[in-house]
């Protein structure tokens, strides 16, 4: 691990490569898992408060379940969740006539309607964030429906880190990252591969 200020860095970040292959996996990470995307207390707030401009990207099964469950319930580790469908897909989600999921927070912020753009743990993936003491640990996760994403990203030669360079800097700001990049810089070349 690598400490930069207050976070813990796995290497993997800038080992592994991995670039999202929509076409491939169809966002099966919104439907399979054991229970909905992780959410904070401010992302709750933000996605209540946008809520009525999230509501038309969002399936009719969707809406009618979030209006008998509501949009967040606490998983089987006491963690706050979004509910998801019987059938397993994230409220939040809608499916296309090609059979790709797509975020209705992310389109509803895209359409610059909401303020929130997804819950980080959607944003930042394949980044799991974890609270270890004062620190925030970044590691990455690895998932066997991403394979394509891995295989692209190996083509590609895009280092995780370097995938998600958008949603890091909006999570921990643009000098954190310039640290970061310098640092998996010299890692990388300490090691040979640049």
């Amino acid at each position: 691990m690598i400490i930069i200020g207050d976070t813990l860095i796995s290497e993997d970040l800038f080992e592994k490569e991995f670039i999202c292959n929509l076409s491939a996996c169809k966002g099966s990470c919104c439907i399979e898992g054991d229970s909905g995307a992780p959410v904070s207390k401010e992302e709750r707030e933000e996605i209540e408060k946008n809520f009525e401009v999230i509501k038309p990207y969002l399936s009719e099964k969707s809406l009618l379940d979030l209006e008998k469950r509501g949009g967040f319930e606490k998983d089987e580790d006491d963690e706050w969740v979004t509910t998801c469908l019987p059938t397993g897909e994230c409220n939040f989600v809608k499916r296309d006539e090609n059979g790709l999921l797509s975020c209705g927070i992310e389109k509803s912020f895209l359409g610059g309607k909401s303020s929130i753009r997804k819950p980080s743990s959607c944003y930042l993936y394949p980044i799991r964030l974890l609270k270890v003491g004062d620190y925030t640990a970044l590691n990455y996760h690895r998932w066997d429906i991403c394979s394509a994403a891995c295989t692209l990203g190996k083509q590609e030669k895009v280092a995780v880190y370097k995938f998600l360079k958008e949603p890091l800097i909006s999570k921990f700001g643009e000098e954190w990252y310039t640290e970061l990049h310098e640092v998996a810089q010299a890692y990388m070349a300490e090691k040979g591969n640049l």
